[in-house]
């Protein structure tokens, strides 16, 4: 008898037995290419054995202290690593044990800091439709995917959302990338004062949009923007890199590919590369500050943030990251699978936008290429794809409602790191067969 309450209360799964590499092996032997990482987490795959020594070594050292009593080590050592590589004038770092976590964490955060400056009536958060920020409360609020929303909406903060940056389907045809990006970003100086900038905390979005709608990034010159509307203001910008982030797209941080940089940067899924859970928010200055010079004390806390292990962990992911020198490989493979998608995939029929960065690359899938029609989403498109792939032995992350929460269905690829051209070879030719198959 199974016990075990899974996110899929209906679905049967395989049971995964052994990591070899960028492959999972389940109890019957076989074996599944992981393609998206899981969802965008397991960056150097799953055997990674200088990870694992490193928390089996912080494990007979000391698997856990309460951070309310204690610091330690790997924490203090892993947000050095990070800040020493963080763009702007991030300063510190706020560990928590997943990205939900971090999205809290900024958001509250975002919150006190205008109390302690002495501007209460600030607290409104504008964020844009179709995006993901996560599954807890204060996450899901501020998220934009209506179907996830939905039926939590009574117990959700009030929340509003700009459209967002996605010019594959937004775009005029008379428009360049930059001036469609300078267009849908003054959507949200409009938005800031219809409310009324007092009453403005934040702005929360995803440089390279995940999960909903399937790694679309910025258009050039977007984020700048954005920046500067926020300063002009005086709303903090909020950057969700929990999956986009930690050298996915070919960068450390996502954002430094659009010169751009945040008040607050939230990661996770990469930060650990799954071997324990972690997550962070990392903290500009001024809004450290202003809580130290203030009360003192930011009034938020989880039991297992700064977690010994997690952090150790954490820090040697970071450390195999640079001394293999992985980042140049994420934008030569993500080069080399964004142009072997394109040779499957260019012409056909019902594949109707390639995008993304780096090995952060989505396939959006339509019943015309012509017209951008989508499928009906009775047909389950997206569904069909995952479950034909899996049967292939390959792991990736189709999702539906691209549009709008409802209409609309693409496939997410965030493989691990480590992957080489055969590799590369296999996820297209598995793909594509189960793209055929689910659309027919």
């Amino acid at each position: 008898m199974n016990h075990v309450f899974h996110r899929n209360a209906r679905a049967s799964y395989p049971v995964a037995a052994k990591g070899d590499g960028v492959y999972i092996l389940d109890s019957e032997g076989k074996r599944y290419l992981d393609a998206s990482g899981g969802a965008a987490v397991s960056c150097l795959g799953h055997s990674e054995t200088r990870v694992t020594d490193a928390i089996k070594r912080q494990l007979d050292e000391i698997p856990f202290a309460h951070t309310g009593f204690f610091s330690n080590d790997p924490m203090e050592a892993l947000a050095d690593h990070l800040i020493a590589r963080a763009p702007g004038d991030l300063d510190r770092v706020y560990f928590v044990s997943g990205g939900s976590e971090a999205i809290e964490a900024a958001l509250k955060m975002a919150r006190q800091y205008f109390m302690e400056i002495g501007q209460p009536e600030r607290h409104k958060i504008i964020a844009r439709r179709q995006s993901y920020h996560g599954n807890t409360l204060g996450a899901l609020a501020v998220g934009g995917n209506e179907w996830r929303r939905e039926q939590f909406k009574p117990l959700l903060i009030d929340t509003s959302h700009v459209s967002p940056c996605f010019a594959y389907r937004d775009r005029r045809d008379d428009e360049s990338e930059e001036a469609y990006g300078q267009r849908v970003a003054d959507e949200l100086d409009a938005a800031i004062r219809e409310h009324g900038p007092e009453t403005v905390a934040a702005f929360v979005c995803e440089p390279v949009v995940g999960a909903t709608l399937g790694a679309v990034p910025a258009v050039p010159g977007y984020l700048k923007r954005i920046r500067e509307i926020c300063d002009e203001h005086g709303v903090l910008l909020i950057f969700d890199e929990v999956m986009c982030g930690m050298g996915r797209t070919g960068y450390l941080y996502a954002c430094e590919e659009d010169g751009a940089a945040p008040d607050l940067l939230t990661i996770a899924k990469g930060l650990g590369a799954g071997y324990q859970p972690i997550g962070a928010t990392l903290v500009s200055s001024k809004i450290f500050d202003a809580i130290h010079d203030g009360s003192g004390f930011f009034q938020h806390g989880h039991t297992y943030m700064g977690h010994p292990a997690a952090c150790a962990g954490a820090l040697a992911v970071q450390k195999v990251i640079e001394e293999d020198n992985l980042l140049e490989n994420v934008r030569a493979m993500g080069a080399k699978l964004k142009a072997a998608l394109e040779e499957r995939f260019g012409n056909h029929h019902h594949v109707g936008d390639i995008r993304g960065r780096g090995l952060f690359l989505g396939v959006e899938l339509v019943e015309d290429r012509a017209s951008k029609k989508c499928f009906d989403p009775a047909r389950k498109v997206h569904a069909k794809v995952k479950a034909k792939a899996m049967e292939l032995g390959l792991m990736c992350y189709p999702m539906g409602g691209t549009i709008d929460g409802r209409v609309g269905d693409h496939v997410l690829l965030a493989p691990p790191f480590i992957i080489d051209e055969n590799h590369i070879e296999e996820i297209v030719g598995k793909l594509g067969e189960a793209i055929d198959e689910a659309v027919r």
